[in-house]
């Protein structure tokens, strides 16, 4: 325990907060989804640029609507606003990870995290496991189910055009990614006096294809990802969808894309909330560089099974930043 009572492994260790960009003009890429489905050159090239130079961009005209994404939001704040004997009724089973967490409850070797999380696997709807699904709001099953399969819709349709974008098939791209699994994790970071000695989340990147946030639409930039060396916060904006590629759309695409490493910080007086959904790719396709992206240019990555794949996402630290998964798969 550090002398101002913070835990030590919630610290952040080796994070320099002179490093986060006072750039208030640098802002991830803006891309207009009604564009991108009437395929609209130039919001296809976009698309492609901020898939190459950020990895992460926030998505607006999605098609769910207001109602929805405050709905989903509300009902995970009045979950995690339960007192801790209600919310600890979902808690993750050993070794599993669906079901509620706090900060210091997590796999052996992570740093404890500023906050609580509630982790929840709703499709394919087969694999859904309601033990872990709460009744209180009695909203929250509905809300989320019809959240979960409308922003499904969303993520096909982006990996398709981001398949387009690579000179592939859209339609074969899209099949990798067909039936498979989305996971979803709901985060709430609480405030902390001394927030600028804490982490909420630890520098990474995601190892799924690609990931689907929806945040707080006030002024609380939680959420920080890193361009050029620096650590530049996303600005809320009402309703958009802050959408990451994953290791796996940087290994397919032969480093074309790249994963973006990204970090959550506490505020020291506003909590906030965020939700973020993770596409992987399905069971039955082997992780590795595309076979007409590479035609022409020698593979970087090695192609390895779902299985392996999965087993070193599963091995995984939080704190591994951007090196920590494709160092295994990089041909040097």
């Amino acid at each position: 325990m550090a002398s101002n009572g913070i835990p030590h492994d919630s610290l952040r260790e080796g994070v320099d907060p002179e490093k986060t960009s006072g750039d208030k003009s640098l802002q991830v890429p803006l891309i207009d989804m009604s564009k991108l489905l009437d395929d609209h050159d130039d919001e296809l090239a976009k698309l492609h640029c901020a898939s190459k130079e950020w990895g992460v961009f926030q998505l607006i005209n999605h098609g769910l609507s207001e109602q929805l994404l405050q709905k989903m939001k509300t009902d995970a704040k009045d979950f995690f606003k339960q007192p801790l004997d209600a919310k600890r009724a979902y808690s993750q089973l050993p070794n599993g990870i669906e079901g509620f967490a706090q900060a210091s409850v997590g796999c052996e070797g992570m740093p404890l995290l500023w906050g609580e999380l509630l982790f929840l696997i709703p499709l394919p709807a087969s694999v859904r496991n309601m033990r872990f699904w709460p009744t209180n709001p009695s909203s929250f099953r509905a809300t989320f189910d019809q959240y979960s399969v409308e922003l499904l819709g969303v993520s096909m349709q982006l990996l398709m055009k981001t398949g387009k974008n690579l000179g592939v098939d859209a339609k074969k791209f899209g099949s990798i990614f067909v039936n498979a699994g989305l996971g979803v994790r709901m985060n709430y970071y609480p405030p902390c006096e001394h927030s600028d000695e804490v982490i909420g989340l630890s520098p990474h990147t995601d190892g799924t294809g690609i990931s689907l946030l929806i945040q707080d639409d006030d002024e609380v930039q939680g959420l920080q990802v890193k361009k050029d060396g620096e650590w530049v916060p996303i600005k809320p904006i009402a309703n958009a969808i802050i959408v990451s590629i994953g290791d796996i759309i940087e290994v397919m695409s032969n480093g074309e894309y790249k994963s973006v490493e990204h970090r959550a910080v506490v505020g020291p007086i506003n909590g906030r909330i965020s939700i973020v959904a993770f596409h992987s790719s399905n069971s039955w396709n082997n992780i590795g560089p595309l076979p007409d992206v590479v035609k022409e240019k020698a593979a970087k990555y090695k192609i390895i099974s779902h299985d392996e794949y999965l087993g070193n996402v599963m091995k995984k630290k939080v704190n591994y930043g951007k090196d920590g998964l494709l160092s295994h798969m990089r041909i040097y």
